[in-house]
């Protein structure tokens, strides 16, 4: 693009297309996510309890991208665990987080400057991710654009998406938490970037794959920042969000004359059963001798009221005379 060149971009975002993630970015990413699940609730006692329980859901947070889409490609899910240098990094991240004397590691790391650079670089390590399971599905599957956004974002977001699994091997039932129910930052902003790669993948965007890379490294880095120094959860995309969803999804229903009518037979359903009811009990008060009271003002309600169809009737009786 002219524009890179103008902004002196184009070997900036060479530069990042060409960055090795290992060793420093796969470590970023292997704490930040360890100690995303040190801090789910129940978490460190499960590490006291059953520490090879809190070892696996460590490795599902760390490789739960590369497992899920190995399924669903129909590759061996024990395919991340062939890179024993990898496991062997996640290990003693795993173990310092979780049982460095003091809490030292975990205390350090938990520092919101120190915190930041971690999380950034993670950040960085989801564009190769997302990107990785792209151009994966796309070796396989050249002309299935759906193909290459699952598998991309599976890569991308696994951890999460698989996180329902993660939760059971720590003895842990929440389906309310499935990513598909209500997705989390992480999640959208992951199937964002498969969509993109997989149309810059397919020439559908006319975008050059460094330049996108860069754009969408920048973005994810600003906005995850952005989001731990304002403290706010909130997705940037919300009112996008908020809007599709009104326009598309909360229109009127085509069944909705049904439930009315359904509704409405319920109702009197429900008046019957209630008048029904009220004149058994009135016989059975009569069988028993009972007379239910009943108010004055009722009383007087009732007699004016009689009282004024009496004058109607004669009223009506002498226009007919008449």
């Amino acid at each position: 693009m002219d524009l890179f060149g103008l902004l002196h971009l184009d070997e900036l975002s060479h530069g990042l297309a060409n960055l090795s993630m290992f060793p420093y970015f796969d470590m970023a990413h292997y704490m930040v996510s360890v100690m995303a699940l040190r801090e789910q609730p129940g978490a460190l006692e499960v590490s006291r309890v059953s520490p090879l329980a809190c070892w696996f859901s460590s490795m599902l947070f760390c490789f739960g991208g590369a497992v899920l889409s190995g399924i669903m490609l129909a590759e061996p899910p024990v395919a991340p665990l062939t890179n024993g240098t990898s496991i062997l990094l996640a290990s003693v991240i795993w173990y310092l987080v979780f049982y460095c004397p003091m809490d030292l590691v975990y205390c350090c790391a938990a520092l919101l400057p120190l915190r930041l650079v971690l999380s950034g670089m993670k950040e960085v390590t989801r564009t190769w991710k997302v990107l990785g399971g792209v151009t994966q599905a796309h070796s396989k599957y050249k002309d299935s654009l759906l193909v290459m956004i699952a598998i991309g974002w599976a890569k991308g977001a696994g951890g999460g998406l698989i996180s329902n699994f993660e939760q059971l091997v720590r003895g842990v039932w929440k389906p309310e938490t499935n990513e598909l129910l209500k997705m989390s930052y992480p999640t959208k902003i992951t199937l964002i970037g498969a969509v993109l790669f997989a149309l810059q993948q397919t020439h559908y965007l006319p975008l050059q794959k460094h330049h996108l890379m860069l754009i969408y490294t920048i973005f994810t880095v600003v906005n995850k920042s952005r989001m731990m120094l304002t403290g706010s959860s909130a997705s940037p995309f919300a009112a996008v969000e908020s809007a599709i969803y009104k326009t598309l999804f909360a229109g009127y229903s085509p069944y909705a004359a049904l439930t009315d009518e359904v509704k409405k037979t319920c109702i009197d359903n429900g008046t019957t059963n209630t008048s029904t009811a009220t004149t058994k009990e009135s016989r059975e008060n009569g069988a028993t001798g009972k007379h239910t009271p009943v108010s004055p003002v009722k009383g007087q309600c009732e007699s004016l009221k009689a009282k004024e169809e009496s004058e109607s009737t004669e009223t009506t009786n002498c226009k007919k005379t008449n």
